[in-house]
């Protein structure tokens, strides 16, 4: 028979941010409950505690903290970068402050977190980026966009990069999620669509995805970004 990853004798330490709410709470939850021990990061803990969920109180964006915060968190089996937020604008009405702020925290926090936890990693290490379907391109999200795009191509290069070490990096790419973050008023001006599976993707769905990539078979899984839009990409 061939032989199958072993499971480690040891609960598994993951890294999230955005754990307090939609995307980022769903996925701390969900490896909660398959044993890990979770550490989110968040700029406010969640409503109520949580056995198992150690929060730090920390805005990704500010990447001088998060440096910090990171160097306290000695070696882990996993990051995954989930907080992020949206800034809709035309062209004509572009906000450069918007688009310096969503890159800080989707681009310049992601590599903070890799850059300061990949090298502590040891082989079965996972990073897991939250991306956006809308990567490809939408109308009024360019710069929102653009972060998510240059999420791909980080994780790919490290990807390449971490390999030979058995360390796995991939992007998840959800359509409109049925999260708090789909109710953002900044993004009021840009309504989403339902997808034609008729409902928005559940976060406990992305949660499952997840779970898979950074399970003890999501290894041979490396550089991709998949994404799950609900048909939407049809």
């Amino acid at each position: 028979m061939p032989a199958t990853p072993s499971r480690p004798a040891r609960a598994r330490h993951a890294i999230v941010t955005g754990a307090s709410s939609g995307i980022g709470h769903a996925i701390a939850m969900r490896l909660l409950q398959e044993g890990w021990r979770v550490t989110g990061l968040c700029r406010t803990p969640p409503s109520e505690a949580i056995e198992g969920l150690t929060c730090e109180a920390v805005d990704v964006g500010d990447l001088a903290r998060l440096a910090q915060v990171c160097e306290r968190l000695g070696a882990v089996d996993a990051v995954v970068h989930a907080a992020g937020f949206m800034r809709t604008a035309a062209l004509g009405e572009l906000s450069m402050e918007d688009g310096a702020a969503m890159w800080r925290v989707h681009v310049e926090a992601a590599a903070c977190l890799a850059d300061r936890l990949a090298p502590r990693m040891h082989a079965g290490g996972r990073i897991l980026l939250i991306g956006s379907r809308t990567a490809n391109g939408a109308p009024t999200r360019s710069q929102y966009a653009a972060t998510k795009a240059a999420l791909v191509g980080m994780a790919r290069s490290w990807a390449a990069e971490l390999a030979p070490r058995g360390i796995t990096v991939n992007v998840i790419a959800p359509g409109a999620t049925d999260t708090p973050f789909l109710r953002d008023p900044g993004r009021a001006g840009t309504p989403p669509r339902l997808p034609p599976i008729g409902r928005f993707v559940a976060p406990e769905e992305v949660a499952a995805l997840a779970s898979f990539l950074l399970g003890e078979f999501g290894g041979a899984v490396t550089g991709q970004q998949i994404v799950m839009c609900g048909g939407a990409s049809l």
